[in-house]
């Protein structure tokens, strides 16, 4: 079983994404979790995602390729912390798979450090509670990753992931 680490958000290093979504966790799930979907949604068009490895559990493989509307590709590869499933996914890009050191923080992101990101999904109605969360080490990495659009983006980007998530079944 797996215990959650309460997260305690501090504005100057991280940034939050909260909204309620209108289709449920299990669905937000598959989402994010199956790569035949992710690859749909992950990134704001015209960009898309031509690459995607999951290997869900602790220690696991979460890799993806971005690639701008020019063609260039941009890798992201991370490790997963925490899976828990139809509630939370916890990753950071500080870490390789079987939690190797990452030698350098990500090129797809451009913040100049490394973040983790946790997804959380709860049942509201017939919906989703989602909240979206990046840590970052320093002050500056999160100013950039703002300044960059996170908001909007992770914005669209969950727009996107409930168009997918509605061609789905539970």
């Amino acid at each position: 079983m797996t215990t959650s680490v309460p997260v305690t958000i501090d504005p100057k290093l991280d940034l939050v994404l909260e909204r309620i979504v209108d289709v449920p966790p299990e669905l937000v799930w598959r989402a994010w979790t199956e790569p035949e979907h992710l690859m749909k949604w992950f990134c704001p068009k015209p960009w898309t995602v031509s690459e995607c490895q999951i290997d869900l559990r602790p220690g696991g493989l979460f890799r993806t390729v971005m690639r701008s509307p020019e063609g260039q590709a941009f890798p992201n590869v991370g490790c997963y912390l925490e899976v828990v499933p139809n509630r939370r996914l916890v990753w950071t890009d500080a870490l390789l798979a079987g939690y190797r050191p990452s030698p350098a923080p990500s090129t797809s992101c451009f913040i100049g450090g490394f973040f983790t990101g946790i997804i959380t999904m709860e049942p509201h109605g017939a919906g989703t509670k989602y909240v979206a969360i990046a840590l970052h080490g320093g002050e500056d990495s999160r100013k950039k990753h703002e300044e960059m659009g996170f908001h909007e983006g992770w914005g669209i980007a969950l727009d996107q992931l409930v168009e997918v998530a509605k061609t789905l079944k539970v």
